[in-house]
Parts: structure tokens; C-alpha cells; sequence
């Protein structure tokens, strides 16, 4: 594990983190999970599930450090590795801690990338492997994050979810006209997953990035890269670029899509996109337009809206 404290500590550190190992009694794991989390004031989601855990927290350099010790004494998350980047104000508005079924659900029974996995691939050496002609790239993510930003020639598999995939690979994939399949995603844990079923499946030669698309963006300069576009993250960043630099979009205040309004420098929109201002019904209009004005009277209050607390 890399020494993340060298550096000048940022307002906000961002860590997205994933590991997929056995929590037997993982809902017992919820509430100290929880209070410390709210103890040092980090904010974010993180799932549990029996087989592993999973999410993204954000706060000061020590509140940060202080939740990832805790998740790093969990059973089997001593080598916990995170994605770290930056942000210029809390991207999150509270803290919660989930129990599911998966910490990523692909809704497969019996794919563990405990037992069967790809090959990983440092940042280094994607370009080099993605530009071979006997490989096909695939973008695990779903269509929305493709339309802002992938790898040059990476095939949109066009799913909505990640319950999809497995239908599209039994479908799309053979393995005879597909022998070498190299696969990526936003922070390497549906990769686990992909590669996992692939595997199951019988595909051979299986590669994923390590440390997903966000490492790469970390680590590869924008002069050598071959990633076109934004990457969308799941806060109120909405999306980053090379350098883990927060990006453009927003998110629509009715889809929740994101989309490039050119006014203001991303996040969250407080009008829709140009779709929706074409085509949503006066009722989703007005309820847009009433929840922006909560959002407005939160902010004269000095107070974040966050919306009803979800259990």
C-alpha cells in the first residue's frame, strides 16, 4: 500500500474503495461501520454484504484515515486498497452504511473473483495491450457513463445496469471469435465481477485494469492516454478528468443523466437537460422546479438539502 500522506492534504479527500472477502456476520458490522464514520464527519455510501464491502467516503485527511484503519481491521480487508482524488467541497450530503445481497450486483449466483479472476493490468501497460488487434475491449459500465467518456475503440455493451452484462456477454461474446477480452470499468470492482463470469464461462484470456479507469487517469498523462472524454463518478462531482480533476457535466434535474450545460463548471444542474426541457411533462417540470427551490431555501438557511432519509 502506497504512503498517501506525503503530499499537502486537499479540503476534501475522496476515497473510493472496494474488497471482496467473507463477512460472515457483515450486519453486525453496520452500526460501528456507521458511528465511526459520523464520529470524524466522513460522508459517503458504503455497502456491506457477506461478500465484501464497498463505496466511497469523503472528508478531511484525518477523518478519512481514521475510517479507512477501521474498514482495514475488518476480516479479511487488511490489504485494502483505495482510489484517492480531490475535492474542492464535501461531494456528499450524509453518511450511509448499506447491508446487500452484493457489493455490486450482477445478480449471477456462485461468480467469485475470490476463486476465479482476469489478469490484472497496471495503468502502464493498458495502452499496450488495448492497442493489440487480437484483443477486443469492453466497457463494463453502464450507457449513460459510456456517452461521456471511454477508451478509444472500448465496444458500449448499452446496458442500463449491471444485471445486463451477463446477458449481453452470453450473447455478444464468443470465444472463439473473441480469444483475448480486456475489460474495464470506474473503480475495478465490476471488472471482479465481469472477469469472474467470463472465467466461469470458460474464456481463457481475460484482463481487466487495475485500479480502474480512475488509476488511470491518476497515473497516465493526458499526452500518452488513449481515455477520450470524462469519466462520471457517483457524487456531486458528476465527473473527472485526467488528473482526477473534477469535469463539466451535470446531472439533469429530472433524468439525473448528466449532460454539458455550459454554465457552469459541474455538478449538480438546478434545470433539465435539453431533452427533458424538450420533451418532460409539466408535472416532472414542477417537481424539478419545487425541489430546486428547497434547495435554494436550505441554502439561505446555511443548511445542505439532502431529501428524505432513505432507511
Amino acid at each position: 500500500m502506497t504512503d498517501k500522506t506525503q503530499h499537502k492534504a486537499p479540503a476534501v479527500v475522496v476515497a473510493a474503495l472496494y474488497k471482496f472477502t467473507t463477512l460472515e456476520a457483515f450486519e453486525a458490522l453496520r452500526a460501528p461501520l456507521q458511528q465511526a464514520c459520523e464520529d470524524v464527519g466522513v460522508m459517503g455510501t458504503l455497502l456491506l454484504a457477506k461478500e465484501g464491502i464497498n463505496g466511497t467516503i469523503a472528508g478531511t485527511r484525518a477523518g478519512v484515515d481514521r475510517v479507512l484503519a477501521h474498514i482495514c481491521g475488518l476480516p479479511g480487508c487488511a490489504d485494502l486498497d483505495w482510489k484517492e482524488s480531490a475535492a474542492a467541497a464535501m461531494p456528499f450530503k450524509r453518511m450511509k452504511v448499506r447491508l446487500k445481497l452484493e457489493i455490486v450486483t450482477m445478480g449471477v449466483e456462485g461468480i467469485d473473483p475470490n476463486r476465479a479472476v482476469g489478469t490484472y493490468v497496471a495503468p502502464a501497460d493498458w495502452n499496450d495491450l488495448i492497442s493489440r488487434p487480437d484483443v477486443v475491449v469492453v466497457d463494463t459500465r453502464n450507457d449513460y457513463e459510456f456517452a461521456i467518456g471511454s477508451f478509444d475503440g472500448a465496444v458500449n455493451p448499452r446496458t442500463q445496469s449491471f444485471r445486463e452484462f451477463p446477458s449481453w456477454v452470453r450473447q455478444e461474446l464468443k470465444r472463439d471469435n473473441h480469444p483475448k477480452v480486456a475489460m474495464f470499468c470506474t473503480g475495478g470492482i465490476r471488472c471482479e465481477k465481469a472477469t469472474a463470469l467470463l472465467k466461469e464461462m470458460g474464456f481463457e484470456n481475460v484482463y481487466h485494469l487495475k485500479g480502474g479507469i480512475l488509476k488511470y487517469l491518476e497515473d497516465v498523462p493526458a499526452e500518452n492516454s488513449k481515455w477520450l472524454g470524462e469519466c462520471f463518478v457517483f457524487d456531486e462531482r458528476v465527473s473527472v478528468g485526467h488528473g482526477l480533476k473534477s469535469g463539466p457535466y451535470q446531472l439533469c434535474s429530472i433524468c439525473r443523466t448528466p449532460f454539458l450545460s455550459g454554465e457552469s463548471a459541474g455538478g449538480y444542474a438546478n434545470h433539465p437537460c435539453p431533452d427533458c426541457e424538450k420533451q418532460a411533462d409539466a408535472g416532472k417540470k414542477k417537481a424539478a422546479a419545487e425541489r430546486q427551490r428547497q434547495i435554494e431555501l436550505a441554502k439561505k438557511r446555511g443548511q445542505d438539502h439532502i431529501g428524505p432519509k432513505r432507511v
